[in-house]
């Protein structure tokens, strides 16, 4: 059953003609493709005037000739607040998140900061890396595990699992190949969930458990392998599932997101909740998070698209 209401009945020429934007010049160019791709398909099958749009392969300022951009352009150009500023300062409409949101969001120091500043303690604690750090202090202050990430970067790129010290430079220079700035956080022992917010709603809480030989959900698991596990439910009870989407509700709107979006989420073995990242343009594949819970709403993958799509009519 179709439960949207904001979408089923608009006239797909309302839309006018509509860029779909993938692909770019980030490390998550393949993730974006194969995002793009499905999204485009969809459109098109709707009756909607929609075209591919690769700023890799089109000059960006050719996005004049559009009416209204979905944006499915992964990592940095598209989720980090340029593509946003762009088309704001060429009045053209654009689905999720604008400007500053986007800008925190994709800064996983930031986007903590935000949220503890907003009494919003319920992240790891973490600290800065740079190739002088000293690596004992950093054990010293957060303990063993840790995960050494780049702080700009998403899709698990760039990530290593830290177990032992000596291991801490070697994770450090995998990170900063990928991105200029790199972080270390606390290593969280429990179950992964994404929450999936659409039109300031969290929708079904989608419980995720790699296969027993994945080091942990990393590029593969998200993107590859065919034996990662995702439920739905997600395996908390009713009060848990409802105060894990409280608590991603208020880090979403902390940052200012808007539109659609995901929060990753993890419950340690004590049974508490503890926020990861925002994914502001998040993942329109078929190991993505936002079709799974769309699907437990009764929203198939075309209908959800549009539905993303209206958001830019309003």
């Amino acid at each position: 059953m179709d439960n949207t209401q904001s979408s089923k009945d608009i006239d797909s020429k309302e839309f006018g003609k509509v860029a779909v934007v993938y692909g770019g010049h980030s490390n998550e160019r393949p993730v974006s493709i194969m995002s793009g791709e499905a999204v485009l398909q969809a459109l098109q099958n709707k009756g909607i005037d929609a075209h591919k749009f690769d700023p890799k392969e089109q000059d960006i300022l050719n996005l004049r000739d559009y009416d209204r951009v979905f944006n499915v352009l992964h990592g940095r150009g598209g989720e980090d607040g340029e593509l946003q500023g762009l088309l704001d300062w060429l009045n053209i409409p654009q689905t999720g998140s604008g400007v500053l949101a986007s800008a925190l969001a994709m800064d996983k120091i930031r986007t903590k900061q935000v949220w503890l500043g907003c009494g919003i303690e319920q992240t790891a604690p973490f600290t800065m890396l740079t190739a002088d750090s000293d690596w004992q202090q950093i054990v010293n202050a957060i303990g063993l595990p840790l995960v050494v990430k780049p702080v700009h970067e998403g899709s698990s790129i760039g990530i290593s699992i830290v177990k032992t010290l000596d291991e801490l430079a070697e994770a450090y220079h995998k990170a900063a190949d990928c991105g200029d700035i790199v972080m270390a956080e606390k290593f969280i022992d429990g179950k992964e969930f994404s929450i999936v917010i659409i039109d300031d709603e969290a929708y079904p809480v989608i419980g995720c458990q790699p296969a027993d030989d994945a080091a942990f959900y990393d590029f593969d698991a998200k993107y590859v392998r065919e034996d990662t596990a995702f439920f739905i439910p997600c395996g908390l009870d009713e009060t848990q599932e409802s105060q894990l989407q409280h608590l991603c509700l208020q880090a979403f709107r902390a940052v200012g997101a808007s539109g659609w979006g995901r929060v990753d989420a993890m419950q340690d073995k004590a049974g508490n909740f503890w926020l990861l990242e925002i994914n502001t343009v998040p993942g329109m594949t078929t190991h993505s998070f936002v079709p799974m819970a769309a699907k437990a709403r009764g929203m198939g993958f075309e209908t959800l698209c549009v539905h993303i799509l209206a958001q830019t009519l309003s």
